[in-house]
């Protein structure tokens, strides 16, 4: 039995994959550790990179992913008492990647602890500031005191590099009919039954994406959706919570931008973050809009669509 499982889902995950697999099999840990891959549908030459670098492989048709329902497949199968969970194109940085990530498991009233992930270094500006925002340097524990709700902040936790007592998991297992955050919805219900989690920066992933405008808006939209059940549940109204966040961001990232000698990237911020705020907006008041329009505002319109034999609810 493994003391650490290591879980990933993938689908398509090509040279990035295989960077992630590289850097796990170069970890210190002295504890013995197994790499589950949850593959939805692959149709490169992930399966085998896996299964050759040890990795014991699931693989489930792609119409049956889900971020909250694929972990929880990736968790079932896995025989660790600390699950781990990391993106397919989160490469882990340095040898004691894991064993930082996992410390502060050792109390007991920890719940999750989640990592550090840094811009790759071809991505655009507005994609680095957006990761030095919301992750940063600094350590940090989540709690919630007596009679106080969870709000943006103390919600923050992300599957992209993150550790989970497999206990705490079994009582709160991953929403499976959320279309994202399904880490935040998590945080969220192990926060209000009285566990703490904690932000790691040492323990530090590269992990960032090449959005396009239209795919940030989507992206968002899809976040918006969630957050309802997420980092917006006990902070209402969501359009408050919303709006002196996006200012505070949008702020500090022009500051940044100039300070950065990178003023000539602030139109294309504008725009850029405009439509990040719209999606989250729509998204976070999708409940009005029909399903054909959330279909095409969406990065998984496949979410949208009825199941086989009736309606299922959502978000």
């Amino acid at each position: 039995m493994a003391e650490v499982s290591i879980i990933i889902p993938v689908k398509d995950g090509g040279d990035d994959l295989i960077r992630c697999l590289a850097a796990i099999a170069e970890q210190t840990l002295d504890r013995e550790i197994e790499v589950v891959v949850v593959d939805s549908g692959s149709t490169d030459c992930s399966v085998a990179a896996a299964s050759r670098r040890g990795a014991r492989v699931i693989e489930i048709p792609p119409e049956e992913f889900h971020h909250g329902a694929t972990r929880n497949i990736g968790a079932e199968s896995a025989s660790g008492e600390l699950l781990v969970f990391l993106s397919q194109d989160a490469e882990p940085v340095g040898r004691d990647w894991l064993a930082t990530l996992i410390a502060p498991l050792d109390d007991d009233g920890v719940a999750g602890v989640y990592g550090r992930q840094v811009a790759r270094p071809d991505a655009l500006p507005p994609e680095s500031f957006f990761l030095d925002f919301v992750y940063g340097s600094e350590p940090r524990r989540h709690r919630l005191g007596p009679g106080s709700e969870p709000s943006m902040e103390t919600t923050m936790f992300s599957n992209v590099n993150s550790a989970i007592q497999r206990r705490v998991w079994e009582e709160h297992p991953f929403a499976a009919d959320l279309i994202m955050s399904e880490d935040q919805d998590w945080s969220r219900r192990a926060l209000e039954a009285g566990w703490s989690t904690v932000y790691e920066p040492r323990a530090v992933v590269r992990h960032s994406h090449p959005y396009r405008v239209r795919d940030a808006f989507k992206r968002f939209f899809d976040s918006g959706v969630s957050s309802e059940r997420a980092y917006l549940a006990g902070d209402r109204p969501a359009s408050r919570a919303l709006r002196r966040t996006a200012v505070r961001y949008l702020v500090e990232e022009l500051v940044w931008l100039v300070r950065a000698g990178k003023p000539h990237w602030i139109p294309y911020a504008l725009v850029y973050e405009g439509a990040k705020l719209a999606g989250l907006v729509l998204g976070a008041h999708h409940r009005r809009l029909p399903d054909a329009v959330k279909r095409r505002l969406s990065a998984m319109p496949s979410y949208w669509e009825p199941p086989v034999g009736g309606r299922r609810e959502k978000a």
